[in-house]
């Protein structure tokens, strides 16, 4: 009997413990969450957006379970080399409503509201993963307020004859991953005790890659990973962007006409690789900057990403003084 009420005493605080940690871990991601963004209105609607730096104009589009704030990390090496970086909420997320429309074509559209409400004629734009086809949407529908498009990693079509193309994720496991995506606690629970299937499956990024990524590599990483909190702020994207794939069509890529950079990695679990592949080949005059490993996440390519970014903004940028 002693024995059992040590076990239950003990199994009480353990879940004290946990759900103290759990409170304390959610209430700072939701702080940090809001950090640095305001809410603008739009003639799209109200859409949350972080701007920094200063100079040539940078539109980051997230991708699946971010917001302005998973945009602002993947730009914000570029405010320190003279790129204002214009980072928004997609639709569902954070504090940027869903509305009926949340099509990609309706998202290119809000992005060109949001640069009419910041005043900013003419920028680049900058789609990741789930990003990408409303950022390739904008450069198709919008030509003449894109100066460049860069696609890192995109969500995009391929033919099911393209070699390389991933099978598609079957309907159970977009279940398990919204199960997933859409409870803080779940999530909270993976992060903290499950962190390689995570990274794995959730992250489509082999975790071994990790092992001999520098410091700072596993810094950004680390970042991503905890700016994924709140989950059930980003719930109604998340549930859009798990099903995004199963009804791309193909694009009228023909009709991009802006210097565009589209970069993948081959081992990425989304099938990435083969969709910007395809991509890049059929959008006039477009660099594929592809690796053979680093996964969703370009693990260990941060930085010749960003300099190949760098590379293409200073050769496009509007010319001085437009807004």
């Amino acid at each position: 009997m002693r024995v059992l009420l040590l076990t239950f005493l003990m199994a009480v605080l353990a879940a004290v413990w946990v759900r103290a940690r759990f409170g304390h871990d959610l209430a700072q991601a939701t702080a940090d969450a809001a950090e640095g963004s305001e809410v603008l209105a739009t003639a799209c609607g109200p859409i949350e957006v972080q701007v920094a730096g200063e100079g040539m104009p940078l539109l980051v589009v997230h991708g699946s379970g971010g917001g302005h704030d998973q945009g602002m990390a993947w730009g914000r090496p570029l405010t320190r080399q003279g790129v204002r970086v214009i980072a928004m909420s997609r639709f569902g997320y954070l504090r940027t409503p869903r509305p009926a429309d949340a099509s990609p074509e309706a998202q290119a559209d809000a992005h060109v509201c949001l640069m009419d409400a910041l005043g900013i004629e003419r920028a680049a734009i900058m789609g990741v993963s789930a990003g990408g086809a409303s950022a390739l949407q904008t450069a198709i529908r919008h030509p003449q307020r894109i100066s460049a498009l860069v696609l890192v990693v995109p969500i995009a079509y391929r033919p099911p004859t393209v070699p390389g193309s991933a099978p598609p994720v079957s309907d159970d496991k977009d279940e398990w991953l919204l199960r997933l995506l859409g409870s803080d606690f779940l999530f909270w629970t993976a992060q903290k005790l499950a962190r390689g299937p995570l990274i794995r499956h959730v992250l489509a990024t082999p975790p071994e890659h990790l092992e001999s990524a520098s410091a700072s590599e596993k810094a950004r990483v680390d970042e991503l990973i905890r700016r994924i909190l709140p989950v059930s702020s980003r719930a109604a994207g998340l549930i859009d962007d798990t099903r995004l794939g199963k009804r791309l069509g193909p694009y009228p890529l023909e009709r991009v006409s802006v210097p565009s950079l589209l970069v993948s990695a081959r081992d990425d679990g989304f099938g990435t690789y083969a969709a910007a592949e395809y991509t890049a080949s059929r959008i006039a005059g477009a660099q594929f900057m592809g690796f053979e490993e680093g996964g969703h996440l370009l693990v260990g390519h941060d930085a010749a990403v960003q300099a190949a970014v760098l590379a293409l903004l200073t050769r496009t940028s509007p010319s001085p003084g437009v807004p």
